[in-house]
């Protein structure tokens, strides 16, 4: 094998608190392909040590940096077992993923679960790593023994066959947002953010002065102050930002200025009829 390294992330770090996370063990992959794939989804993700058991076709492998991404310090720290046993020897708790069931006694959770445990158990310090089988048949019997809990992702049951770099990303998105505290959800604004309460008067005041001039409420006038009303409560409903009230007034000036030359136009049509 070659020894544990941290990658030099340089740029690529993630925060403090999402650094390292669990180990991942590729198990005989086959393509390298696959390899940069799953390196690139668990940098995403902010995992950072890649191990590989007796991958097909060697180590260093080209073909991984391709489909890598800019992933290339975890790449470039891959630690090489020759065996399972080996590459997990000094981890304190082993997860394994399994898509089938298995003639053992065994727990498993899904990566939910799973995630949040892992986080927890790496806060009383313990080293995690998760076993991901081979592309076409998964881990062996034997590799699932050697881990603790397994981990099986419920899918559709008719075809939940994942490859790889799935299953990593899978595994890592639910690692990271397990301590993420991102909101829910969030309005981003343009420049100039939102709109002060004297610009939407500006806005509203500007479409009833042209209402009045077109002689909008000239035949709904009974119905003046609900119009009025609902107009205000639209331009108070939803959050504009200062610049989409401009963009608004600008256009209703756009308007009014158009105004006399379309009612020229109209004049002359029928004229040259």
């Amino acid at each position: 094998m070659t020894g544990t390294n941290r990658p030099k992330l340089g740029k690529y770090a993630p925060p403090g608190p999402l650094r390292r996370g669990p180990v991942i063990v590729l198990v005989e992959p086959q393509l390298g392909e696959n390899i940069g794939a799953a390196a690139r989804a668990m940098l995403n993700c902010g995992i950072t040590e890649l191990r590989l058991v007796n991958p097909r076709d060697g180590w260093p492998n080209p073909a991984a940096y391709v489909l890598a991404s800019k992933a290339d310090p975890v790449l470039d720290a891959v630690s090489v077992f020759t065996s399972t046993a080996d590459a997990v020897a000094d981890l304190h708790r082993i997860y394994a993923t399994t898509a089938r069931h298995r003639d053992m006694m065994k727990e498993v959770v899904t990566p939910r679960e799973a995630a949040a445990r892992m986080r927890a158990e790496e806060k009383d310090g313990f080293r995690v790593g998760i076993l991901f089988g081979r592309e076409r048949t998964g881990l062996d019997n034997e590799d699932v023994a050697l881990a603790h809990i397994g981990i099986s992702v419920p899918l559709n049951p008719g075809f939940s066959s994942l490859n790889l770099a799935q299953a990593v990303l899978l595994l890592g998105y639910e690692w990271f947002t397990a301590a993420d505290d991102t909101a829910p959800s969030r309005l981003d604004t343009v420049r100039g953010g939102f709109a002060t309460q004297e610009e939407l008067q500006g806005l509203f005041d500007h479409i009833v002065d042209e209402l009045n001039q077109s002689a909008f409420f000239h035949n709904v006038e009974p119905k003046r102050g609900a119009i009025l009303r609902n107009l205000r409560s639209a331009l108070q409903r939803v959050p504009l930002a200062s610049q989409e009230v401009h963009t608004f007034r600008g256009m209703l000036k756009a308007i009014a200025q158009g105004r006399p030359l379309r009612a020229a136009l109209r004049r002359k049509k029928p004229a040259e009829e």
